[in-house]
């Protein structure tokens, strides 16, 4: 007998968020893969014996590896469930995570890193959808941008935790708390994750998902919104990468100093969050994207200073603050928006998202590594603002398309 189809939750209630606390106590686990390293990077690259220039790279495969999944698990899940498949990809990270004990080389690491990365596919692709179709609009805006607040801690704490953890233990042992962490949320997920894609009949054929795929990659306005989501990310992503090389190898910070100074970014970004949680009710969603827009394109544009003092990296920091509250004030809707844009299983469109958003950032973070080496932090800001006048054309263009509808 076929299971009857889940009904969006409306009311938020202790009970209702024990699934979005488990889903996002993983994706701090995937993030904090990320942060928690960063400040041991440099020992990373010392103990191989490589030059600087490999210390985003690091960053850059554990994002392409978010990406290289995406494709199968989106229609998979949308197919056998979302469960089932969300709760392998968590057990897998684990063993991945643990995996880095064997790491003897940096083509080894960089490697595991990409492996490592596939633990954000099962986020986005799995993850996220499930939220989506778990709640109501209104509800899913406010779960997400709370979410986001958690998971958004990792970078506040994760740079300093990784940063004390490897004045007492190896680099390695931080992986070893990532896997810890995951565990937790394993359990979690196991008792509290509602199947909210129940399983379909027959079985998975690669001209289904060519098909499902081509009508995602098709639909205009989900291009317009993937585009804007990928280029309001960037400049973040761009200065995760490569603030260990400013702050640490440049500006010669203790790692301590360099997890310190993310503080003022990811404290506007959760700001944002919080301000979009307190108004998605009370303001029409679309609005908040529009008013997110305007420190969105401002904060780029103070890191322009940096173009006349090169070694001013305090400019780079208030200029990526500014930005950030605008992010956190717009992503969370426009992300919502852009996966309801088209009407195929929200598992092949939340993996189309996050193959085409991981991929752009992946390709932005190596982008402003090559240019740094030439043009230092000055190029960090040209690529940033680059990537915001491209957010606020695909923005607009995407909002347009809505109002017509």
């Amino acid at each position: 007998m076929p299971r009857k189809p889940f009904q969006p939750i409306s009311a938020l209630s202790w009970r209702m968020l024990l699934f979005p606390l488990s889903l996002v106590l993983y994706e701090f686990a995937t993030y904090i893969a990320n942060d928690m390293i960063l400040p041991g990077m440099p020992a990373v690259v010392r103990e191989f014996g490589v030059g600087e220039a490999w210390v985003p790279t690091g960053m850059s495969a554990f994002l392409a590896g978010g990406a290289a999944l995406q494709w199968l698990l989106g229609p998979l899940s949308d197919r056998v469930g979302r469960r089932p498949v969300l709760l392998f990809g968590v057990a897998f990270f684990v063993a991945s995570c643990l995996a880095t004990l064997l790491v003897d080389g940096i083509w080894p690491f960089v490697i595991l890193r990409f492996v490592q990365g596939f633990g954000l596919c099962f986020v986005v692709a799995v993850g996220y959808a499930a939220i989506q179709e778990a709640f109501t609009e209104a509800s899913a805006v406010k779960v997400t941008a709370l979410m986001a607040n958690v998971a958004l801690i990792s970078p506040l704490i994760g740079p300093l935790a990784g940063a004390v953890m490897i004045e007492y233990a190896p680099w390695r042992w931080i992986f070893v708390v990532i896997a810890a962490v995951a565990a937790v949320s394993w359990f979690g997920l196991w008792r509290a994750m509602p199947e909210t894609a129940p399983p379909t009949a027959g079985p998975l054929r690669a001209r289904h998902i060519w098909h499902d795929y081509r009508a995602v990659l098709g639909n205009r306005r989900f291009l317009l919104g993937t585009l804007a989501l990928s280029a309001g990310g960037m400049p973040l992503m761009a200065w995760i990468g490569q603030s260990p090389v400013i702050l640490i190898e440049r500006a010669g910070m203790s790692a301590l100093d360099f997890g310190i100074w993310q503080i003022p970014i990811f404290a506007a970004l959760i700001a944002g969050n919080l301000a979009l949680a307190r108004y998605a009710a009370r303001v029409p969603v679309r609005r908040l994207v529009a008013i997110g827009s305007v420190p969105l394109m401002a904060g780029p544009i103070l890191t322009l200073a940096t173009l006349w003092q090169p070694a001013g990296w305090g400019w780079l920091i208030a200029g990526i603050a500014i930005y950030a509250f605008g992010l956190g004030l717009a992503n969370a809707v426009l992300y919502r928006l852009t996966l309801f844009a088209s009407d195929i299983g929200k598992g092949t469109v939340s993996a189309s998202l996050g193959m085409v958003t991981l991929l752009a950032c992946s390709l932005g973070i190596e982008l402003v590594k090559i240019g740094y080496a030439w043009l230092g932090n000055g190029w960090v800001a040209l690529v940033s603002c680059a990537a915001g006048l491209g957010y606020i054309h695909c923005t607009r263009a995407f909002l347009g398309g809505e109002a017509k509808r």
